[in-house]
């Protein structure tokens, strides 16, 4: 089970709750660091650097999200060895035209199958450690059908992709086909009021898939929980009643590494 993490901050909380690794998430991404939806606005650079302290935050393998590659083969060429740089244990590639869309959103558009091929191609030539997981997504089901995403997983697989993801499955059927039919470790996506139907992760391994991303769980559930303490402040100006609700002062100064960073200042401060 992989969290979706879109900053520093909650990536140390995901490592603290006993994840073995963490998703870097697009869609957080570009919802936490500039307030807009998941349709191809951030920029390499953009990403790369809110990955690069995700990585720095903590000790688990990274998987990043980095959508297109942010252009041609030559750009996702580019984007994997930053990223690589950075730190990631792992990259997500996906066969969208650039810019791209949510995988759960209408009006997906994808490019011809020997495109995604060259830029597979190129990703995979493009990284320096060949333990570093290539992740090749298709967004096909939404725009040719079940069978036409089926046909570009396998050809991923044939090409050299480690993970295979196809996105946004949408019944249960499709999600039991397909581990079956792809010769290739499987990832899914679990989006809540998405398009697939949400299965627990224990289900899911049953039917043969080995990674699954819970890719912006941890982003909602903490907005509705900002959300509504924002209101209750509003509405009443006292934060006491807000207390049971926040993680104690103590707790968020170790969280954050206080302890850590005080010693630091001690060793370095001389005599």
């Amino acid at each position: 089970m992989l969290p979706g993490v879109a900053d520093a901050l909650t990536a140390r909380i995901a490592a603290r709750a006993g994840f073995e690794a963490l998703y870097a998430t697009g869609a957080g991404i570009a919802n936490v660091l500039l307030g807009m939806p998941d349709m191809g606005l951030t920029t390499m650079t953009e990403t790369l650097d809110q990955v690069a302290r995700i990585c720095d935050a903590i000790e688990l393998p990274v998987l990043a999200d980095i959508d297109t590659g942010f252009g041609n083969a030559i750009n996702a060429r580019r984007t994997v060895r930053a990223f690589e740089r950075a730190g990631v244990a792992g990259i997500q590639v996906e066969d969208q035209v650039f810019p791209k869309r949510c995988g759960h959103f209408a009006g997906k558009e994808i490019v011809p199958l020997a495109e995604m091929l060259g830029k597979l191609q190129a990703v995979l030539d493009a990284r320096v450690d060949p333990a570093m997981v290539v992740v090749a997504r298709t967004d096909a089901i939404a725009v040719d059908g079940f069978e036409a995403a089926v046909g570009r997983a396998v050809a991923f697989a044939e090409a050299g992709a480690d993970v295979i993801f196809v996105e946004a499955p949408t019944t249960r059927q499709m999600l039991a086909d397909l581990p079956a039919r792809v010769p290739a470790p499987l990832l899914v996506n679990m989006v809540e009021g998405g398009r697939t139907p949400l299965l627990p992760a224990a289900e899911l391994g049953a039917m043969g898939y080995r990674i699954v991303l819970f890719a912006n769980t941890a982003l909602r559930v903490a907005a509705a929980a900002v959300r509504d303490a924002l209101a209750e402040l509003r509405a009443t100006g006292d934060a006491g009643r807000l207390q049971d609700r926040m993680i104690g002062w103590d707790e968020r100064q170790e969280l954050v590494g206080l302890p850590e960073i005080e010693a630091l200042g001690l060793r370095y401060r001389g005599t």
